[in-house]
């Protein structure tokens, strides 16, 4: 990468949450154009009120941190507490609350480096246990990539939608110790 290319990590604040919604469409555009429609539907986050709202608490809540190539966040990360609709942790952990890159950008490695930020900022806090979960549908690309990531699938579950199918999900822990 070129110095205008280099990979920088900077932390979100309320007046990211476009940003996130961007990169939450893009992602949902990059997804629908392949069939791929379970892990986020067909319709852009930034036109669903509720997802809005996730958007304006996580880039309010700080724990927000954007990768940026150049002057262009390509990345957005949100760690704090765990969902509540996935088992309570048993030990004090940080919690990957959303990880989403920009598909332009496939290949650079900025879904690993932000994870290894997550994991960074856990070390800091010093906690050991640093868990995500992820869309367990489809063909579980998705899983498979956090087991690259040095993470271990721990509990699945099932989010039931009313008046839509449920979302298959899973848990996966990455010890830092």
């Amino acid at each position: 990468m070129t110095d205008q290319q280099t990979l920088a990590l900077r932390p979100g604040g309320p007046a990211d949450a476009p940003t996130i919604l961007r990169l939450l469409d893009d992602a949902t555009a990059w997804l629908v154009a392949r069939g791929r429609t379970g892990q986020w539907g067909t319709e852009p986050a930034s036109a669903d009120p509720r997802r809005v709202a996730q958007a304006d608490t996580w880039a309010a809540g700080g724990g927000l941190w954007l990768a940026v190539l150049g002057d262009r966040p390509v990345g957005a990360l949100v760690v704090g507490a765990a969902n509540d609709f996935v088992p309570a942790p048993t030990e004090p952990e940080l919690y990957v609350n959303l990880l989403v890159t920009d598909r332009a950008h496939a290949g650079l490695g900025i879904g690993g480096r932000l994870l290894a930020h997550a994991a960074e900022l856990a070390r800091d806090r010093g906690v050991r246990l640093l868990r995500v979960d992820c869309y367990a549908g489809g063909d579980g690309g998705l899983v498979r990539w956090y087991t690259r990531q040095g993470f271990t699938p721990t509990d699945p579950f099932t989010v039931e939608r009313p008046g839509r199918d449920p979302w298959p999900g899973q848990v996966l822990a990455r010890r830092l110790d």
